[in-house]
Parts: C-alpha cells; structure tokens; sequence
C-alpha cells in the first residue's frame, strides 16, 4: 500500500494469515489490520502469530464477530474500516457484503460460490464503494491470466473470435500414493464443494452448465502428466463475458493421474445420499491426509484462427512453490489466493471502484504486474 489505510479482514484460517502477514510485510507503508472471527481466540492467537513473523512495525487488532448478528464493538470497528477482505467460508459472504455497504466499506473476497456470489451482485448494485468479487486464485488470478490471453490473441491476430480458452489450476502435492493419489493442502469442504455442484462453461458460443467432473482429459504441463476435469466455480464471470465470442471455455482442476477415477468411485455410492457435499467430505478426510509441503500449477491457453485462417495457439503455465514471507515460510495456496485478493485491496483503496468489479472487468496488464502479484506469480 501507498499510505496508510485501515483494513478488515475477517477470518482467522490459513488465507486470512496468509493475507494479513503479507500485507504488514509487504505494504510500503504498513496498514492498520483488524483481524475478526467468531472464535476470539483464533484471532488472537494469529495476531500474535504475525506480530512475531513481521520484520516492520504493523498495527494488529483482533475483534469478536458475532453469529447472532452487529454487537457494539463490531460497529465500532466497521466505522473505522476503509475495507473487508472476506476470508470467511463463502456461506458468509453475503452477510459479510451486507456489513461492507452499510458502513460504507470496500468488499472484496475469495469464494468459487455461485449462488452467494449473484447475491452480492446484487446487494451491490448501487452502492458507492467497489466490490471485487472471486478474487483468489481460482476464481480469481486464472480468470484475469486467461482473460489476458483472450484479449492479446484478438488484438496480435486482428480477430474477434477464438476457437478455445481453456484455464486450469491444480493445488497438490509433490507425491500422490494410491488409492486417492492426492493429499489435502486446503479445504475439504472446498474440494467436495467443486467435485459437486455444476460448473459453468461456453459451450457453441453459448453459456452453459454440465455437471461437474464430465470432461476428464489428460494433459502434459512442462513434461508433467497430470489429469484435468471440470469443477465448479472457477470460470467466474466469463462464460458471461466472453459468450459470444469463445466456442469453447472452462475451467478445469489439476489433479495426479488416477486421483478422478477414485473418487468417481466414492461419488457413485452416494445416489442415496441428501447432502452428497458432506457425504464426500467425510469419506475424504477417513482417507486423505493433510500435507503442508505442496505446490501450485496452473496452465491456461488460447487457441484459434489468425485472420489468414492460420490455426494458432498461446499458453502460459507456472509452478509455485512455497515461499517465505518475513520470518513465516507461507504454503503455495497461501501465498498464490492471498496476493490476488490483496492487490484487489489495493486496486479498490486507490481507485475508485463502484458497485461490482468482475474478473473481466480488472485490467489485465496491471493486475498481473502489480506490485503484491509479481513476487509470487512472476511477471507475464
């Protein structure tokens, strides 16, 4: 940040750290942070977490936020914030958007949800203050890189349409044992949430919905094999902005080779089941472990005809690392959904953004070269 403002962020998980030591590490000039949850006691503990992790001089403050509704210390926090950084599972989103307008507050948040997503749209629809919706990794960073691609191949090839677009992120780890060959290096219930619900594609030029986990293909990244399906979520705002224009879009989720067919196998026994999202959580947690040493792919590609009728094709793929930041050594899905919501933050707090901002509607070039990106994603 340029100067100083006074941010909220409401959470107190994995990305919420993530976003709050790196905010009071890397700003120019530190912010004043106000760390909420409804567990006092987990935003106290990472306060202190941060507060010994931090190289410069940084204002942290947890508060309470309550379920039962705005208590006089929530007030008094929320009349001081310039904006909500909402890491809070995307059930609450809503909620939390609700706060943001009424105190006048910038919005910005993480989650793939769709449904709470169209709520906020249209909570904010008026409003004075900006609302940068989807703004992790996926959806969120994916979507500006694709879009990216989009719009440069249009421009160098003088065309207004493409054949494909395709993005794809993979959040795993370096090894993958059988049967499930994967490992949990973020949430379950995110993870069960995208193998469930439907996804979003182009399809004939047309925005469509196919089932979640239909399409899987393999692909090699960088001399990789991995194995891609669709998932929910992670096409953000483009089928509907680039209908008309794309034949083909989706997003799909990298997993190892072998990973899609086990679980196929635990979603085919839950026919029965009312709430097929905790049923294939709970399977997932008996047998999945939890691995911290994990590692960020993503791939994303453009192809189609130049005006010469010339079948051409742009991709751009990364591998990110963990990463240390000041005396923290951060995970890659920390540092690779923290950095995107927190130039957002940047972009909200000094421009001036009103109503809803989508993932089409960032500027590509200065987005994906801005100042918090780079160091993790590199230059494009």
């Amino acid at each position: 940040m340029k100067k100083h403002h006074t941010i909220i962020i409401a959470g107190a998980g994995g990305i919420a750290q993530a976003v709050a030591l790196i905010l009071a590490e890397w700003s120019k000039v530190p912010p004043t942070i106000y760390i909420g949850n409804r567990t006092l006691s987990k935003a106290k503990k990472l306060v202190q977490w941060i507060e010994n992790g931090i190289t410069k001089s940084c204002i942290l403050i947890p508060f309470h936020i309550s379920e039962e509704g705005l208590t006089k210390e929530m007030k008094g926090v929320f009349n001081k914030g310039e904006i909500i950084l909402d890491c809070l599972p995307g059930t609450q989103a809503p909620k939390m958007a609700g706060y943001a307008k009424d105190y006048n507050m910038h919005y910005a948040n993480l989650t793939e949800y769709i449904a709470e997503t169209q709520q906020i749209i249209k909570l904010a629809k008026n409003a004075t203050t900006g609302f940068i919706l989807q703004s992790g990794l996926a959806p969120g960073y994916i979507n500006v890189l694709a879009n990216h691609l989009f719009l440069e191949f249009c421009k160098d090839y003088q065309v207004h349409k493409v054949d494909k677009l395709e993005f794809k992120v993979g959040a795993l780890t370096k090894n993958a044992v059988a049967p499930h060959y994967y490992g949990f290096t973020w949430s379950p219930v995110g993870v069960a949430t995208e193998y469930i619900k439907n996804a979003e594609v182009i399809r004939n030029f047309k925005k469509a919905r196919l089932p979640s986990l239909t399409e899987r293909a393999t692909i090699i990244i960088d001399g990789i094999t991995y194995e891609d399906d669709l998932t929910s979520g992670g096409a953000a705002n483009l089928p509907d902005a680039l209908a008309g224009k794309v034949n083909i879009l989706d997003y799909k989720t990298l997993r190892h080779p072998g990973h899609y067919a086990w679980i196929q196998e635990q979603i085919n026994k839950l026919d029965t089941i009312e709430k097929p999202i905790e049923a294939l959580q709970q399977i997932m947690e008996k047998q999945i472990p939890h691995i911290e040493n994990d590692q960020i792919i993503l791939y994303a590609a453009v192809q189609g005809k130049d005006k010469n009728s010339i079948l051409r094709r742009r991709e751009i793929s990364k591998q990110i690392l963990p990463q240390k930041v000041g005396k923290h050594q951060l995970r890659a899905i920390q540092t690779t959904t923290a950095t995107p919501i927190i130039q957002c933050a940047q972009m909200l707090l000094e421009s001036r953004y009103k109503g809803t901002v989508l993932q089409s509607d960032i500027d590509p070039k200065s987005f994906l070269n801005g100042n918090f990106i780079v160091p993790i994603y590199g230059n494009i």
